[in-house]
């Protein structure tokens, strides 16, 4: 495994049409929106659920946050899912030999726990009573709170069921429901090369990372969630430790003949570059290179006209490399 001694931070735009990106479960499952701006949010949790559910599902990895019951439909709790890592006995001679074991076998078993970290609660029993505590380890990838870049039109509509509303009844369940018309997101993100170290998370977890994120998001084929497409993804990468630039995706601007609320089609929109390859120039040589990927439907700015995103940034002195995802 090759270790990560450099930071990187990332931009990722993805779209969906007639879907809820992100249900608030506070407010009957609607999406998420800012009512001052009349932007769509969607939770990092979120992320995190789609590149994990993707990595264990189409890639196989374990995870450690995931759903398991038992034969009577409950529901593990954390404490005793930190106990299937545990590999010795219990009475144990002392609680630290216990932590220690299952530090050890989670991080090197669970992909999640290397990206994102963990706070995790246990309890053994030690000679002759139980014992508890708990394992902490800060998220090497850290994501903020996704933003629309648009504001967005939600939609509410009504319908019927297929069943009666009870036994006996001619009439049939409604249902009731809200979704985005569109929504282009914008995620930021960071990898911390020093909570790297402590998690033993290496670039190969990284790449499942990109994987993740990109097919993840292509992959995520519920009723709410189909027709999700990932459109964008930069990684910067920089030449030394404890520095980045910060706030990348607050330097890519949306633009469109149409008002926010009637974009429908990610061919309604472009995305304008210039103040991000100012910033990136600026800083180019702090910067190794920038590896991206971007869908063919996605158009550019710069400058004023359509451009190229890779022969931008070649043009200003930047080594660019293309994600195969």
């Amino acid at each position: 495994m090759t270790e990560i001694t450099r930071r990187s931070e990332l931009v990722f735009l993805y779209d969906i049409k007639d879907g809820n990106p992100n249900g608030d479960p506070l407010d009957e499952n609607k999406p998420r929106i800012d009512e001052e701006t009349g932007v769509n949010l969607v939770t990092d949790v979120r992320l995190k659920r789609t590149i994990r559910d993707y990595l264990h599902n189409f890639k196989n990895e374990e995870i450690f946050v995931k759903e398991i019951s038992d034969e009577n439909g409950a529901l593990q709790d954390a404490k005793t899912r930190a106990k299937d890592f545990l590999t010795q006995k219990e009475p144990l001679p002392d609680f630290a030999t216990g932590k220690k074991d299952i530090d050890n076998s989670i991080l090197n078993k669970c992909i999640d726990v290397r990206l994102f970290g963990s706070t995790i609660p246990l309890e053994f029993k030690v000679k002759s009573k139980k014992e508890t505590g708990s394992i902490t380890h800060t998220g090497p990838v850290q994501f903020k709170i996704g933003r629309s870049m648009h504001r967005v039109f939600v939609k509410h509509i009504r319908g019927t069921g297929a069943f009666a509303s009870k036994k006996g009844a001619s009439q049939k369940t409604f249902r009731e429901e809200d979704f985005l018309q569109y929504s282009l997101i914008n995620f930021y993100g960071i990898i911390n090369e020093n909570a790297a170290k402590d998690t033993k998370l290496s670039e190969e977890d990284v790449t499942l990372l990109l994987d993740g994120m990109w097919n993840g998001t292509k992959n995520l084929i519920s009723r709410s969630k189909v027709g999700q497409v990932p459109r964008f993804l930069l990684k910067v990468n920089y030449k030394e430790g404890n520095y980045h630039i910060g706030d990348l995706n607050n330097l890519i601007k949306l633009k469109s003949e149409l008002v926010d609320e009637e974009i429908r089609d990610i061919s309604q929109v472009k995305i304008e570059l210039q103040a991000l390859v100012k910033s990136l120039t600026e800083e180019k040589e702090k910067i190794e290179n920038i590896q991206f990927c971007a869908d063919r439907a996605l158009k550019f700015i710069y400058k004023g006209e359509e451009a190229e995103f890779e022969k931008c940034l070649n043009e200003a002195g930047i080594k660019t490399a293309k994600l195969l995802l």
